[in-house]
């Protein structure tokens, strides 16, 4: 027919001549009319597919607590009218009588080309938005199921059953390492992938662990959806907050990892899925009985691999000596002996890799066989391959590995804090430094780390111990009589000292992290027990005299964050007391005498309320590591304490009250810079010092030996950190016009100058009495300094004196330009990465260009805020010849904030390439920016307010359509 009718149309243009030309044109409407029909069901078949995303992208955002602009709600509206206009179109057309379609065809080809234009403008409306629906899923790092078929099964079955509408609930069950985490990991990861057409408006995601503590699971859910959790909020409120939020998704999918026992939902304060239709959970447990008490709709259980699977992954894990013909056939036999367990497959496989050797094939392949059920439960098929590869270890390692099972589930253990543990239980040798020691501890905690027995924790700087890993170390320790005998309770709530399990032959304790109120007086005398960890007890706020009685071979006493106010005089009696772990113990100020305690290597004694250091501390010879930090009520340290402690490596102080004088300069019986001078073995420094050192040859060779120090000079002497703070110098508060801080500085890598004066006659004396460059200094901050620092009297250093400079902060400075503070130093900025000027209200242009600089070819970061007179950033002095194609060639990040006078930021025709973050808020006048449509594309994000962004004016409209998507608005910020 529509051949036909195009034959036809064919033959009207031809007769059409001969006709008049609105003859013609109803011809070809009424011809046309059906195939008019037929195009405006589909392009209102595209428009209904975009008005759905578009209003899912409308309750993403809402539930994000984002604004639209109005014209995407005005969109939605005339969609809505539109469709009902095409509807009644539509429905007049079946009996439509011939004389009326050419006026009907008409109306559809009008309705037609609305659909197609809202259509479009739907379309522009999801990429100008989209951004702002990326994190409707957040991708989750780690393993994935492939090459595993029973598992991705199981993901294609579970993504089915969530498009179901009678399924709300589903449970993952299965034993501990069968990998659960890996298949809901990889589910959260797949919708990640599909963020355009999966359904749901939001995902959260949230880790349960066996000692669950319903503030904690809380707090991920909200932090997931943007809600701000408030110091001191009820879990009851926070609840509500959460079900507010929820209860604006259309859908939503809740995850729950690792569930031990039953959750309350309401408590979570999850929407019931009874009520909220779209509410979707997904839970992880080993226990099928916990599925079915959260009553899932339907539940899958997670089983091993089966042989070719393991296979696969046993020898992804144990690498290429697997394809060896002598070790092949052994490898597969091991990798059967797992069990399909893609946990112990993988710490297995790891602890096999690369061995060659075909005896040691042989005797892990023995040892699988014979090893006897270590329970008689589903767990032995856990421990069985965990305690290969833990056999693998070494003694050391085998220690230091059932140590970390002290802490409790999904615990993050600082690094050092371990090693320091590690190390006073002799686990590693005690005779070399303390920097030495450190060193070979992070190597032992890597090995761990790459046997698959640790993991990164949740902070930098600390690992974490798998839950099986840990299941497996804790039985090792409480079933076996040797040194390994240990009672861990920790982190599970106890209110009761569990006084009928210490028994003779236990090793160590940890109660940690629970809320003991009180000790027991008497406790079975435990003459081998090692360590006790007691730390996290709030409620603790006394020791018993007769407690520490028990435990004479004690070598780490842990009562960080405790109420305790003092310590019994039986302390003394701990001779083999190596670690003494005192921190936040913010109610502590007495403690006995340590003169008993010869052996004793770390005290720790930051943040708490002691008012001198205790007596008979000159007695501890064996003593590497004194931390004093925090302790806000310290006075004193009398006169010959400190050099006595030959042994001490660290000595740590910040914000300690207590401030160090030179000689001379103190009130008598008062320790001195002096006496720290005589301790040949630090290596570590903190301290605050009440003035800025003489020079003398003492006090050089002591700066020098040091590997990491922060001298805080001066009596309010305090700065954030920066990144080069291993050798640092703060100065604040102090007339400086006459101290000479060179011999200092050819020692620093970061200096702050804070609320001093007679700066400008110390920079003066540093270009005079300098003979050399300070090359080691990385960082400079110069904060609250009025007077001017202009070179006066030719006082110019002729060379860079700072040649080496990443850093450099100046905060409330009386500034012209930067080149004033450049005059005296002579600095070049050839290696400057990082400027941060702030609140500094004389300076108009940051830096003037010219003479020996000409560009910053190395500044990746600007940060401006707080300049009301500031109205350029860079500017060439007359007749200077831009000798760069970009004053900042390698700069990634600038951010500008509260700068009323800023009107541009360099030459008109340049333009920053390597750009990847603009943020530009409270700079009203500011209208371009150094972006050409080149470089646009490698803008991640620009941030502002919108009337800002609006009036910006390009040189391209290419840019702007480039960097529409990455503009996020700061209103109301």
């Amino acid at each position: 027919m529509d051949c036909v009718g195009s034959a036809l149309g064919s033959f009207l243009a031809e007769a059409g001549r001969g006709i008049s030309r609105s003859t013609y044109t109803r011809a070809i409407y009424t011809i046309r009319f059906k195939s008019n029909i037929k195009a405006l069901k589909n392009a209102l078949n595209g428009l209904v597919d975009v008005q759905n995303k578009v209003e899912k992208d409308l309750k993403t955002l809402e539930v994000k607590g984002k604004s639209l602009h109005v014209q995407l709600r005005r969109w939605l509206r005339d969609v809505e009218e539109i469709i009902s206009e095409a509807n009644s179109v539509q429905e007049g057309h079946v009996s439509c009588a011939l004389s009326l379609r050419c006026k009907r065809s008409k109306k559809l080809v009008v309705v037609l080309e609305k659909v197609k234009r809202l259509q479009k403008q739907g379309v522009e409306l999801l990429d100008i938005f989209s951004f702002e629906g990326r994190s409707l899923v957040e991708k989750i790092l780690g393993p994935s199921i492939a090459d595993q078929t029973r598992a991705s099964e199981i993901l294609v079955k579970v993504l089915n059953c969530l498009m179901r509408d009678d399924v709300q609930k589903i449970g993952i069950w299965g034993m501990g390492g069968v990998g659960k985490t890996t298949l809901v990991r990889e589910l959260n990861n797949k919708l990640w992938k599909e963020a355009d057409t999966q359904p749901f408006g939001m995902v959260v995601w949230a880790t349960v662990s066996k000692e669950f503590e319903l503030g904690r699971v809380q707090k991920q859910i909200a932090e997931r959806l943007d809600i701000e959790v408030k110091l001191g909020e009820s879990e009851e409120t926070l609840a509500r907050r959460i079900y507010g939020r929820l209860e604006k998704v259309s859908r939503f999918l809740l995850i729950l990892d690792d569930v031990w026992k039953p959750i309350d939902l309401d408590q979570l304060g999850i929407p019931h899925t009874n009520i909220h239709k779209g509410t979707k959970i997904v839970l992880t447990s080993r226990f099928l009985e916990v599925c079915q008490s959260i009553k899932t709709d339907i539940d899958f259980r997670v089983d091993c691999l089966c042989e070719e699977e393991a296979w696969t992954l046993f020898c992804k894990n144990a690498g290429e000596v697997t394809r060896l013909d002598c070790v092949e056939p052994l490898a597969k036999e091991v990798s059967r002996e797992c069990g399909g367990l893609p946990l112990a497959i993988i710490t297995v496989g790891m602890a096999m890799r690369g061995k060659k050797m075909v005896e040691l094939w042989e005797h892990a392949l023995e040892e699988l066989k014979s090893s006897v059920p270590y329970v008689k439960s589903i767990e032995e098929k856990i421990y069985q391959p965990l305690k290969l590869s833990y056999d693998l270890l070494e003694p050391k390692m085998k220690s230091c590995l059932l140590f970390c099972a002290l802490f409790p589930e999904d615990y993050s253990i600082e690094v050092a804090e371990l090693v320091r543990y590690w190390i006073a239980e002799g686990f590693i040798d005690e005779t070399q430094n303390h920097g030495y020691l450190m060193n070979q501890g992070i190597t032992l905690v890597e090995n761990l780390k790459d046997s698959c027995l640790l993991e990164e924790g949740a902070l930098d700087d600390t690992v974490k111990m798998h839950d099986v890993v840990r299941d497996f170390a804790i039985w090792v320790m409480s079933s076996s009589r040797d040194d390994t005998h240990s009672l861990v309770m920790s982190g599970i709530g106890l209110c009761e000292f569990p006084h009928e399990k210490f028994v003779p032959s236990i090793r160590r304790v940890s109660l940690m992290n629970n809320k003991l109120k009180r000790l027991s007086d008497q406790v079975v005398e435990c003459v081998e027990l090692s360590a006790l960890l007691l730390h996290g007890n709030f409620h603790l706020e006394e020791l018993p005299v007769g407690f520490l009685m028990s435990f004479p071979a004690l070598r780490i006493l842990n009562l960080s964050g405790t109420r305790i106010r003092s310590l019994p005089h039986s302390l003394s009696e701990l001779h083999e007391l190596r670690s003494l772990v005192l921190r936040d113990c913010y109610y502590l100020e007495e403690v006995p005498s340590l003169e008993g305690l010869a052996k004793i290597q770390v005290l720790d004694l930051c943040a708490t309320a002691i008012k001198e250091t205790p007596r008979g501390l000159e007695t501890l010879k064996s003593l590497r590591l004194l931390d004093l930090s925090r302790t806000h009520h310290l006075e004193s340290i009398p006169a010959g304490i400190i050099p006595q402690l030959s042994s001490l490596e660290v000595l740590e102080m910040t914000l300690s009250h207590f401030h160090w004088g030179v000689q001379g300069q103190t009130q008598e019986g008062q320790a001195t810079l002096e006496e720290i001078a005589c301790l040949q073995r630090l290596s570590v420094l903190s301290i605050r010092v009440v003035c800025v050192p003489p020079l003398s040859p003492d006090y050089n060779s002591w700066i020098e030996r040091l590997k990491k120090f922060q001298l805080f000079i001066g009596p309010t002497a305090n700065s954030l950190p920066s990144r080069h703070d291993k050798r640092r110098v703060t100065i604040s508060s102090l007339n400086v016009s006459e101290a000479f801080i060179g011999w200092l500085l050819a020692n620093t890598t970061s200096l702050v100058m804070n609320h001093c004066w007679g700066l400008n006659e110390m920079l003066e004396n540093l270009v005079i009495d300098s003979t050399s460059s300070f090359s080691m200094l990385r960082s400079l901050t110069v904060e609250s300094f009025g007077g001017s620092i202009r070179p006066a009297g030719g006082c110019v250093a002729q060379l860079d004196l700072i040649p080496n400079l990443e850093e450099l902060h100046l905060r409330r400075v009386n500034l012209g330009t930067i080149r004033e503070l450049v005059g005296h130093l002579g600095l070049r900025f050839e290696t400057l990465k990082h400027l941060e000027v702030s609140r500094c209200s004389r300076l108009k242009c940051l830096l003037s260009l010219g003479n020996f600089i000409c560009f910053l070819p190395n500044l990746q970061e600007i940060h401006v805020s707080f300049c009301e007179r500031l109205q350029e950033l860079f500017d060439y002095s007359p007749g200077e010849v831009l000798t760069s194609a970009s004053v900042v060639p390698s700069l990634r990040v600038i951010k500008l904030r509260n700068l009323p006078r800023l009107k541009r930021l360099c030459g008109q025709e340049e333009s920053w390439g390597c750009l990847e973050h603009v943020e530009v808020i409270s700079c009203n006048l500011l209208k371009n920016l150094p972006i050409s449509a080149n470089d646009a594309h490698g803008v991640k994000e620009v941030r502002g307010e919108t009337h800002w962004w609006n009036n910006l004016t390009w040189d391209d409209n290419s840019t702007r359509e480039t960097l529409q998507p990455r503009f996020v608005p700061s209103d109301g910020v």
